[in-house]
C-alpha cells in the first residue's frame, strides 16, 4: 500500500512535545538521530495517519478548545497520508526511500497523565498509532513516498 510522508517530528527529551523537521536520519537498529525514543528497543519510530489527526482536530475544535495542534502534537515521528495504520499488522514492513522498518507494536496504553491527553482530551496512539524498529537506515524527507506491506 502506497502512502505519502506529510510531516516529520522529533524531540530531544522524553516527556516533551515533538517539533517539526524536514528530514530525519534513521539509524539501523537504533532509531531516529536526535530523537529521545531512539535506542535498542522495539518502539524506535511512531507513525500516525494524517486522516486520523484531522478527525481529532475537528473533534477538538467542536469542543471549543483554542489550542494549536500541529506536527508532533500527538507524539508521532512520521505523519502519513494514504494508509490506515490501525489496520496494519505487527510484523508488517514499511519502506520509505532507502529506509526499511518493521512494525513491532500497534497502539499503546493510554496514560491519563499524558500531557497531550490533558491538553487536547485526545490521545490517538492507543488505537491508531503504530511503532516500528529501523531495519535499514537512511534519510526520510517530507513528501517522500512510502510503502506498507505484510508478507
Amino acid at each position: 500500500m502506497k502512502f505519502e510522508v506529510v510531516s516529520l517530528s522529533i524531540s530531544e527529551k522524553r516527556g516533551t512535545q515533538k517539533h517539526e523537521v524536514q528530514e530525519i536520519e534513521c539509524i539501523e537498529e537504533y532509531g531516529i538521530r536526535r530523537d529521545a525514543h531512539a535506542g535498542d528497543w522495539h518502539r524506535q519510530v511512531t507513525l500516525l495517519a494524517k486522516e486520523i489527526i484531522d478527525e481529532a482536530i475537528e473533534r477538538i475544535n467542536k469542543k471549543g478548545k483554542n489550542i494549536f495542534v500541529g506536527p508532533g502534537s500527538f507524539a508521532e515521528n512520521i505523519v502519513t497520508r494514504g494508509v490506515n495504520w490501525s489496520k496494519a499488522r505487527v510484523g508488517g514492513k514499511i519502506k520509505i526511500d532507502e529506509v526499511e522498518m518493521q512494525i513491532t507494536q500497534k497502539g499503546k496504553e493510554c496514560d491519563e497523565n499524558n500531557p497531550i491527553f490533558k491538553i487536547t482530551g485526545e490521545y490517538l496512539l492507543p488505537i491508531h498509532g503504530v511503532f516500528a524498529k529501523i531495519i535499514k537506515g537512511g534519510k526520510i524527507h517530507v513528501k517522500d513516498c512510502g510503502y506498507y506491506s505484510f508478507r
